[in-house]
């Protein structure tokens, strides 16, 4: 399976393309979203990256959701988890909180 990549790397690739050539409207309105959603710079994500997947219950692929996403409840943590095969207890979903927190 291909390694997930997170929206602020997609917006920084669609910024490179844009710059040599002009965009297919699907590119072109990915290129809009990833600009209107991607709240961190590609290194602030590759550092919450790296963190979140210290943690031996955030597989990549959660990773970079939330990263992208950048819960702020723990609500969200447990609907980003809701398809995984992780039951989180609430230590650990205050744990991904701190970690985001940090990351904001």
């Amino acid at each position: 399976m291909p390694e997930p990549v997170p929206l602020s790397k997609v917006k920084d690739l669609l910024v490179e393309e844009a710059a040599r050539r002009t965009l297919p409207r699907e590119a072109a309105l990915a290129h809009q979203h990833a600009e209107q959603f991607a709240r961190l710079s590609t290194e602030q994500t590759a550092k919450l990256l790296a963190e979140l997947r210290t943690l031996p219950f955030v597989d990549a692929t959660v990773a970079v959701k939330i990263a992208d996403v950048l819960p702020q409840y723990p609500e969200e943590i447990r609907l980003l988890f809701s398809k995984e095969r992780v039951a989180l207890d609430e230590a650990q979903v205050t744990r991904l909180l701190e970690i985001v927190a940090q990351h904001r």
